[in-house]
C-alpha cells in the first residue's frame, strides 16, 4: 500500500496515528456507528490511569448510609476533580490560542507521577490547538503537527473514540504538512464508518490539493462531497476555479462558473479576482467554438429558465474584461447587453411556503401559527408585507409608529391594488409603551379597521409570520433585515436568495421621508448571454446607496 512512503515527510517521522489512518479498516461483525480508528476503551474515562471509585462506608453513629449526593454537588465535584480542572485550563488555552501551555498541561497529565484521565474533550482541545498552530505559523508548523499526531496516537492507544471534530483536526494537521492524500483519507474513512462528514471536514483536503495545484485530487474531493450531500460554499468553489484555471481546464472552469451561479450568485472580491484572471488568460482565449447552432442555444436558455444556456464557451479569441454597472433597466453600461429576469417556478414557491409552515409550527405554538394562517386566508392576499419592528426601529432606539405609517403609505402608492399592506407587529408593541399615545392609537385604529394589522402572540418570533405572509401571498416584503441569522439558515434552500432578490424592498430615510428601493427588473446572478458574453455580480454594491459592480466579459471580436 506504500504506507511508509505516504506517511513519511521531510518534517515528520511516521507515527502510530499516520499508520492507523492509512491501514485497512477492521471488518465489523455488525453495523456500528464507531469509527474504525479506535480500539474499545478499557476504562470509562481512559486507560491513561486507573482510578478506583470510592467505596461507600457506613456512618460512625447509627450505621446509616450517607444521604444521596445532589446534582449540583456532583457537578461541583466534577469541576473540582483533576479531570475537571484540566478541562477548564485547556478550554482557556483554546480561547487564547495558547498551545505551549496546553502542551505543558498535557505532558503533566500523562506523566506517571501524577496521571489524569483524558477524555474526548481534552484530546479535542489539544488537537484543535495543534492544528491551528500548524496551519497558521510556518515557523512552528512541523513541530505543532508532530505533537498533534503524537497526541492522536496516544488517544488511539487509550481507546478513546474520536468524533467528527477530532478527525477534522487530524485532517487539518495532514493538510498543514502538505499531505492532502492523508487529509482526504480521513474523510473517506469517516464516511465508510457511517459518520457523515461536514463541509469543514472536507476543507483541509480540498484546499491542500488546490494549493498543490492538483486539480485531479481536488476534483475527487468535490465528487466525494457531492456523493455525501455536502454542498460547497464560495471559498471552496473559488479554490476549485483557481486550480482549474491554472491548469487551463476550460471545460471545468465553465462547469464551476455555472455551479457558482447556482450556489453563490454574487461573488466576493477574491472570487471576482479569480474570475477576471481566467478571462484574461491565454487558455480562456483559446476555449470556445467559432460556429454554433442558435436554436440549440435558445433551447438551452428556455430550459434553464433564462440567463444561461450551459452549452459551453461560445466564440474564439481574447476577451475584453472590465468592471461595469447596470442602469435601472439592467443594461450593462460597458457593453450594452441587457440582463434578464429569471423566473421562479410557482411550484417552488408553494413548496417553500409549505416548508416554512412545517418549520414555524415546530418552533412556534402550533395553534398560534395555524390561527395566523386562517386569518391570512380571510383578510389576504396582500400586495406587500411590512416587517414593522425593523421599519419602526430604523436608525433609532425608540420605536416610531409614524415612521412605519410613512412606509405603509409609500408602499401603498406603488402597489397595483393600492390596498394597505399587511403590517406585522408583536402584540407587546401594539398594546404597551408608545402605542398608548393618542396619535399612535389613531394610526393603529386605522390599520385595524382596514384589516391590515396582525399582532403576533406573546413568546412568538414575528419573523416567521411576516416571511410566511410574503411568500404565500407572493407579495413584496418591506424590511432591511438581511435575513442571514440562524432562523433563515434553517431554510437550507437555494430558493430563498432567489425569492429575496425578487421580493425584498429595502428602504432609507431622509428629510423628505422614506425612499423605497424596489427589486430590480433583472436578476442579480451570474448571467451567460446567447452570444457567449458573461456578467458576474460582485458583493461590492450590497450597500443600497451605491451601485453594484459587475464583471463584464465579452469577446473582443464580437464588439
Amino acid at each position: 500500500m506504500g504506507v511508509a512512503a505516504a506517511a513519511a515527510r521531510a518534517a515528520l517521522r511516521p507515527t502510530a496515528a499516520t499508520l492507523l489512518l492509512f491501514s485497512r479498516p477492521h471488518q465489523h461483525r455488525r453495523a456500528t456507528q464507531h469509527l474504525p480508528f479506535a480500539r474499545r476503551r478499557r476504562h470509562s474515562y481512559s486507560s491513561t490511569a486507573t482510578v478506583a471509585a470510592p467505596t461507600p462506608t457506613l456512618g460512625d453513629s447509627g450505621g446509616e448510609a450517607p444521604e444521596p449526593e445532589g446534582k449540583a454537588a456532583r457537578r461541583r465535584r466534577a469541576r473540582e476533580s483533576p479531570e475537571g480542572l484540566l478541562r477548564h485550563q485547556l478550554d482557556m488555552c483554546s480561547r487564547n490560542a495558547d498551545l505551549p501551555t496546553a502542551l505543558r498541561l498535557y505532558d503533566a497529565a500523562v506523566s506517571p507521577e501524577s496521571p489524569v484521565p483524558l477524555s474526548l474533550h481534552h484530546y479535542n482541545c489539544l488537537l484543535y490547538l495543534c492544528s491551528n498552530a500548524a496551519a497558521s505559523d510556518p515557523d512552528s508548523s512541523a513541530a505543532a503537527a508532530q505533537r498533534g499526531f503524537d497526541i492522536f496516537a496516544r488517544m488511539e492507544a487509550d481507546g478513546v473514540q474520536p468524533n467528527e471534530a477530532t478527525l477534522t483536526s487530524v485532517a487539518r494537521l495532514a493538510a498543514a504538512t502538505r499531505d492532502p492524500a492523508m487529509a482526504f483519507s480521513v474523510v473517506r474513512r469517516m464516511a465508510a464508518a457511517g459518520v457523515p462528514p461536514r463541509l469543514r471536514t472536507y476543507g483541509p483536503a480540498l484546499f491542500a490539493y488546490c494549493d498543490a495545484k492538483d486539480a485531479d485530487g481536488a476534483g475527487q474531493v468535490e465528487a466525494h462531497m457531492d456523493a455525501s450531500g455536502v454542498v460547497p460554499e464560495e471559498p471552496e468553489l473559488a479554490a476549485l476555479l483557481r486550480v482549474n484555471a491554472d491548469k487551463a481546464r476550460a471545460e471545468e472552469v465553465y462547469r464551476l462558473l455555472h455551479r457558482t451561479r447556482a450556489l453563490v450568485r454574487q461573488v466576493c472580491d477574491t472570487t471576482a479576482q479569480a474570475v477576471e484572471a481566467w478571462f484574461r488568460s491565454d487558455a480562456a482565449s483559446e476555449a470556445g467554438v467559432d460556429k454554433w447552432d442558435p436554436r440549440k442555444i435558445k433551447e438551452g436558455v428556455v430550459k434553464g429558465g433564462g440567463g444561461w444556456h450551459g452549452q459551453g464557451w461560445l466564440g474564439k479569441g481574447p476577451w475584453s474584461v472590465g468592471t461595469s454597472e447596470m442602469d435601472k433597466d439592467g443594461t450593462c453600461q460597458r457593453c450594452g447587453e441587457r440582463l434578464v429576469c429569471i423566473d421562479i417556478d410557482p411550484s417552488e414557491t408553494d413548496n417553500f411556503a409549505s416548508s416554512l409552515t412545517e418549520l414555524a409550527i415546530k418552533r412556534e405554538a402550533r395553534d398560534d401559527f395555524l390561527c395566523f394562517q386562517s386569518w391570512l386566508r380571510r383578510h389576504g392576499p396582500f400586495d406587500a408585507v411590512i416587517d414593522a419592528a425593523n421599519v419602526g426601529l430604523y436608525n433609532s432606539k425608540a420605536f416610531s409608529f409614524s415612521q412605519v405609517n410613512s412606509v405603509v403609505n409609500a408602499i401603498q402608492r406603488v402597489t397595483k391594488s393600492k390596498k394597505l399592506p399587511l403590517i406585522i407587529l408583536h402584540r407587546n408593541r401594539v398594546s404597551g409603551g408608545p402605542a398608548k399615545a393618542p396619535f399612535n392609537q389613531k394610526i393603529l385604529e386605522g390599520w385595524r379597521n382596514a384589516g391590515a394589522l396582525y399582532a403576533t402572540p406573546p413568546g412568538s418570533n414575528d419573523d416567521w409570520y411576516w416571511l410566511y405572509a410574503a411568500v404565500s401571498c407572493r407579495s413584496l416584503l418591506v424590511t432591511n433585515d438581511e435575513m442571514r441569522d440562524h432562523l433563515f439558515q434553517l431554510l437550507g434552500t437555494s430558493f430563498f436568495p432567489r425569492w429575496k432578490e425578487k421580493h425584498q424592498v429595502r428602504l432609507t430615510f431622509s428629510g423628505r421621508g422614506p425612499t423605497l428601493h424596489l427589486p430590480p427588473p433583472y436578476s442579480i446572478v451570474i448571467q451567460e448571454s446567447e452570444d457567449g458574453s458573461w456578467h458576474v455580480p460582485t458583493t461590492t454594491g450590497d450597500d443600497i446607496e451605491k451601485p453594484r459592480q459587475w464583471i463584464c466579459s465579452t469577446r473582443k471580436s464580437s464588439k
